[in-house]
């Protein structure tokens, strides 16, 4: 199987609470429409310091991330951000990758979500099963 990539949007969570409170404008709601490479052997949504500053995101944490390549690195903990895909949401943190790294979309975003990878059409897509809404476990 190839490298899977899918467009999906994300926005700076905090934005979006001040907007339903009255004190700014849906249009000063900051996002972002980016193709991720989905990548289900990582766990959460990574992005790059670009990202981090266009959507103005605030540090949370701090944590120790093993690197595809096996190398340990200290990155930032941004969010919460809104993903949305399809008609599918989720609102999650984000590690920081440095410089103009590509994004990832991993496996807790997707499982929120409920979707999948397409082996054979090499694509994202909504669960088949659940096509209108997300199906949640809570066992």
């Amino acid at each position: 199987m190839g490298l899977v990539h899918a467009e999906i949007k994300l926005t700076n969570s905090e934005d979006i609470g001040v907007f339903k409170r009255g004190y700014i404008k849906e249009e000063d709601i900051r996002h972002e429409t980016v193709t991720a490479l989905v990548d289900s052997g990582a766990y959460m949504l990574c992005i790059n310091e670009h990202i981090k500053g266009q959507l103005g995101l605030s540090v949370v944490d701090s944590a120790q991330a093993e690197l595809a390549d096996g190398s340990i690195k200290q990155v930032d903990i941004v969010g919460p951000v809104e993903i949305r895909f399809k008609n599918r949401r989720c609102s999650v943190d984000a590690a920081v990758m440095p410089g103009e790294a590509e994004v990832l979309l991993g496996a807790i975003p997707m499982e929120d979500m409920d979707v999948l990878i397409n082996p054979k059409s090499q694509k994202l897509i909504v669960n088949p099963e659940n096509p209108y809404m997300a199906k949640k476990s809570l066992k």
